[in-house]
């Protein structure tokens, strides 16, 4: 997972033609680490598309632009627009996260 440090480098990454798996985290939160236990598992399924992830404190505004409420949370964006959301009450399962992404993505 490619690790986002400035709002420009997200604002070029979310242009991409092809959808992109984006996850919001925070080095304080214990829902992120365990998610990081898990998250290998889904990219190997998902292993097509570009995953990147953006600590919500080290870059600010861009979490309260896309109504990141909570973290982690996974967003899939193309073409510079927020195609989907899976918010962090429903990301703390290998299981959750892959089902979302196989219905948006297919």
């Amino acid at each position: 997972m490619k690790h986002i440090e400035t709002e420009e480098q997200f604002n070029d990454i979310i242009q991409s033609d092809q959808p992109v798996i984006v996850k919001f985290f925070a080095n304080w939160c214990p829902d992120c680490k365990r998610m990081d236990m898990f998250i290998g598992d889904v990219m190997e399924e998902f292993n097509n598309y570009n995953w990147y992830e953006i600590n919500s404190d080290e870059v600010k505004g861009i979490a309260q632009k896309y109504e990141v409420m909570g973290i982690p949370s996974i967003l899939i964006f193309k073409d510079g627009e927020k195609l989907a959301h899976q918010h962090s009450a429903d990301t703390k399962t290998p299981e959750s996260v892959s089902t979302f992404l196989h219905q948006q993505l297919g």
